[in-house]
């Protein structure tokens, strides 16, 4: 029996970036391979008739390339942290149906997968908690989640297109509280500029239909921007598309090639690296 996801809801958010991690898995399988993705897409009750449709086209395909270069971006700064702190809390800020926690587990971490109850619902019934691994049902911003974290022996926290939808000011304030409870921990997740904010927000939340959400937050320079936030902290950034890896395989198009370097270069698109 398939899971129905509800139209307009917090719910249908998970759905594009599943959708694009399944994707880019068949277009790009040298570089990016997510089985996961594939295997529940098919057991989802969703109409993927209009992403279906609109796949076949250059920018929708460069996008599927972005989720996929995002996730693996991730994944290397959680796999990093955990060489140094191989007993660590993974901790993924807004899981949807992501399970980068899971293919980086090294035996010995704990993984901590968060998000709003009614996605915890259907992450709970698709992906239900392994060995060493927590599905928590939260609001991001009532910080009282910090209590569920064993950060003992240090904490990787990670978010993949989450902070867009979040204010400024909201950012601000749970990056704060995390500085202040988790000291040595690290925080990666990906931030665009403002530019690159309002196009997303014009595009594929607009073609999917889904309702109730905004675009708020962005980053131009996260050392300059980012820095004042808390004494003390580390931040630094690498361009998505190009700064952990180079787009050299023969399946990814001179025009992506050039596409990756206009929005790392001039959309700002980044993983941000926060450490506390």
């Amino acid at each position: 029996m398939k899971y129905p996801i509800k139209k307009n809801s917090v719910q249908e958010t998970l759905i594009v970036p599943l959708y694009g991690r399944k994707m880019c898995s068949e277009r790009f399988p040298a570089l990016f391979r997510d089985e996961t993705a594939i295997r529940l897409i098919e057991r989802v009750d969703y109409d993927f008739s209009m992403p279906a449709k609109k796949s076949e086209s250059a920018m929708q395909q460069f996008g599927f390339l972005e989720v996929a270069m995002r996730q693996n971006d991730l994944a290397w700064e959680v796999r990093d942290y955990l060489k140094l702190h191989p007993r660590a809390a993974v901790v993924n800020l807004g899981c949807g149906l992501d399970d980068t926690g899971r293919s980086c587990d090294n035996g010995t971490c704990r993984i901590y997968n968060l998000d709003f109850p009614d996605v915890i619902d259907v992450r709970n019934a698709l992906l239900p908690a392994g060995e060493r691994e927590e599905n928590l049902a939260c609001d991001l911003n009532d910080t009282s989640w910090f209590s569920r974290i064993d950060a003992s022996d240090g904490a990787i926290f990670f978010a993949a297109g989450v902070f867009y939808y979040f204010l400024t000011e909201q950012v601000r304030t749970l990056v704060q509280a995390m500085a202040k409870a988790f000291p040595g921990a690290r925080l990666v997740f990906d931030a665009a500029c403002r530019a690159a904010v309002k196009l997303m927000l014009k595009t594929w939340i607009k073609d999917a239909r889904i309702q109730d959400v905004g675009a708020y937050f962005s980053v131009s320079d996260a050392k300059q921007e980012l820095s004042p936030w808390v004494e003390g902290i580390r931040v630094s950034s690498r361009g998505y598309m190009l700064g952990y890896q180079r787009l050299n395989d023969p399946s990814v198009r001179a025009l992506y090639r050039l596409l990756a370097k206009i929005g790392d270069r001039l959309m700002k698109m980044q993983i941000v690296r926060l450490d506390f």
